[in-house]
């Protein structure tokens, strides 16, 4: 939505501006914050905007008439500033800001080191709390090897929670403990002091403190050798053996044994593609890669700053001693001054310009050249036909605008228990995870499909009007603010759907558009999809939409109804599971829900606890040998009635009630 008046409509009075450094948003007819940034001097940046439309570049055009209002906050420090633009860059996500975006899941090698026995795995997604990683790496399988290498000379722990606890109750470690590839604390062969040892020691070999370990084991199988102690030196032979192959995976490319990160670029007049490869002790330990939309003016330096701070600015741990890059960004020393901050010790942010390092942001270059051509292959066909798709839905339903965001509903649920329902999301035909929502049935008895998606559909768009409601009244003659007034963050369920689309037929499209009309609401259009045929149901017609079998539209509605019912089914099974392990025990006297649970946890599923003795149930804190008998009888029962049903345990990990 543009401006009506252009930026003139908005443009602050003469003088107004203040000349001190700070960070300024501009806001879009509905309160959104399209763009963020920074400037030394607010008054110089700000009044460049405000000038001839022709004389802007078209990307800055675009956001400024797209704009209402802007406003601005002054700080201190150029550093501040930068800290203030990445935090609102991350809060709001505006839509005019560059937004790197990785081109694949990568994998990381995680050490939990905030357990008190922790664990070396392979994982990837977001980073948590309390997890040591190193990485990114291209593949799963290379990092797995080398542990697996490792391990023979670092015997850590690598079970999962549950393997770890079930070893503890039998007192016998797993197979990895018996080939010494675990020093199996489980069991207690070692303290946990001495298994954060071998931690430690695989921390620092994989953090690139190779050599004083190759020194240490050397040293120590030649004073075996000259003991006439061979059997050692046969074994320590052969763990020097396995860091030797471990290296080898790892080639020297900086001869002085540098940390560093060497980042390049591939850009386009639409698109820029970034490489990283993160080098520790002068090895490649890991690589990865992002690709953006241009969506201002900026050249490469620019480039380079935006995504140094969101790549920095939210993870200090990652931040080396040197950072190279193609071009210096603005204000590099403001840069270096804030990323050593960060990191505790001095940052140096360099072009490299001869030798080792030029040659390897050469090939790192390479890398963005080839990581963009092949994403500009794929997004071609791929952007294309999710346009046509979503034009080929607004010509076939007469719809005003091409529906950008559409939301899916679907009902689930077994023989009337446990009714749900799910609601995904899906923006410019792509799914909008983040945005999903799961809800309970509450204010309808026994199956009745048509009751149930009512009720959704009325408590999400209330929820609409609430928050829009709530929104208007924080911020008054500023326009509507879709933020929390009390935490300041954006407010998800605040934002209007362009079409809004439920499983079902007339019926459930019937059921949608009444609780719309009862909230007022005549500005959403809702269809349904019926499963039979794939007919598309509009709520004041008789006869249902026919799009083509071959229609791109008809394949992406049927995308987003699949996705809902997925995202439906997963949610009442996890809660059938829970409910169906939690009736088996809800019989038992004197066994409340606290206890329940602790017994649920100790065995970990149904099944050990039905093959446990009524001696091995009175071991758990608060059970006794009455009770016990109790339980015992009650899960023998269960498990020779002659049914089959899903199998339930307990996610030791998370403590969540699972069944497969």
């Amino acid at each position: 939505m543009r401006s009506s008046r252009g930026p003139l409509s908005y443009r602050p009075e003469p003088g107004s501006i203040p000349t001190q450094p700070g960070v300024y948003r501009f806001r879009d007819a509905k309160g959104r914050v399209i763009y963020v940034g920074k400037a030394k001097n607010l008054r110089s940046r700000l009044s460049s905007y405000f000038q001839d439309i022709g004389n802007l570049h078209q990307r800055t055009a675009t956001m400024v008439t797209t704009a209402a209002s802007v406003e601005w906050t002054v700080v201190n420090t150029e550093v501040e500033a930068l800290q203030l633009e990445y935090s609102w860059i991350k809060e709001y996500d505006p839509r005019f800001n560059v937004k790197y975006r990785d081109d694949k899941s990568y994998p990381w090698l995680a050490v939990t080191v905030g357990e008190e026995f922790p664990r070396v795995m392979v994982g990837r997604g977001a980073k948590r709390k309390g997890t040591r990683y190193f990485g990114p790496y291209s593949h799963a399988w290379a990092i797995r090897e080398t542990v697996d290498i490792l391990l023979r000379v670092f015997p850590m722990r690598s079970c999962s929670n549950g393997v770890f606890k079930r070893s503890a109750q039998i007192g016998r470690p797993c197979l990895l403990g018996y080939i010494d590839k675990c020093s199996a604390p489980c069991v207690g062969n070692v303290s946990a002091e001495e298994h954060r040892a071998i931690v430690d020691d695989f921390c620092d070999f994989m953090g690139g403190q190779t050599r004083p370990f190759i020194r240490r084991i050397e040293k120590e199988m030649y004073a075996a050798s000259e003991a006439l102690d061979f059997e050692k030196a046969a074994r320590l032979r052969d763990d020097l053996g396995a860091m030797e192959r471990a290296l080898e995976k790892q080639a020297v490319v900086l001869g002085d044994g540098a940390d560093a990160d060497v980042i390049a670029l591939s850009e386009d007049p639409l698109e820029v593609a970034v490489q990283i490869f993160y080098v520790r002790g002068g090895r490649i330990r890991g690589q990865r890669g992002w690709v953006a939309d241009r969506v201002d003016e900026g050249d490469t330096p620019e480039l380079v700053q935006d995504f140094l701070l969101q790549l920095y600015a939210g993870d200090a741990d990652t931040i080396p001693r040197e950072i190279l890059v193609p071009a210096l960004p603005p204000d590099h020393e403001t840069f270096e001054q804030l990323l050593g901050e960060l990191r505790g010790s001095r940052v140096a942010i360099r072009v490299p310009q001869r030798g080792d390092k030029k040659t390897l942001q050469e090939t790192v270059a390479r890398n963005a050249m080839q990581a963009l051509a092949l994403h500009k292959t794929k997004r071609a066909s791929d952007l294309t036909t999710r346009n046509r798709a979503l034009e080929e839905i607004q010509t076939a339903l007469e719809l005003d605008e091409v529906p950008l965001r559409i939301e899916c509903y679907d009902v689930s649920n077994l023989q009337g228990t446990e009714v749900v329902a799910s609601m995904v999301v899906f923006e410019d035909g792509l799914a909008r995870k983040s945005e999903y929502r799961r809800f309970v049935i509450k204010g309808v008895d026994g199956q009745n499909d048509v009751a149930s998606m009512h009720e959704v559909i009325t408590r999400r768009f209330r929820r609409l009007l609430d928050e829009q409601a709530r929104s208007q009244a924080v911020e008054g003659d500023d326009g509507p603010m879709l933020v929390d007034p009390e935490t300041g963050r954006p407010r998800r369920f605040a934002y209007a759907p362009g079409l809004v689309v439920v499983d079902g037929g007339p019926p459930q499209v019937a059921a949608a558009q009444r609780a719309l009309d009862e909230l007022g609401i005549d500005d959403i259009p809702v269809c349904g999809l019926a499963k039979r045929l794939e007919e598309v149901w509009l709520p004041v017609q008789e006869d249902p939409v026919i799009l083509a079998r071959s229609s791109e539209g008809l394949y992406l509605l049927q995308r987003i109804r699949d996705e809902a019912h997925r995202f439906a089914i997963t949610h009442h099974r996890s809660r059938r599971s829970k409910t169906m392990v939690e009736s088996v025990l809800d019989d038992v006297p004197g066994l409340g829900e606290v206890r329940r649970k602790t017994l649920l946890k100790h065995f970990g599923s149904l099944k050990k606890l039905r093959e446990a003795s009524v001696e091995e149930i009175a071991t758990v804190p608060g059970i006794g040998a009455r009770t016990a008998t109790a339980i015992k009888d009650a899960v023998a029962v269960t498990g020779t009635n002659g049914k089959t049903g899903p199998r339930v345990s307990i996610n030791t990990a998370t403590g969540e009630i699972e069944e497969s």
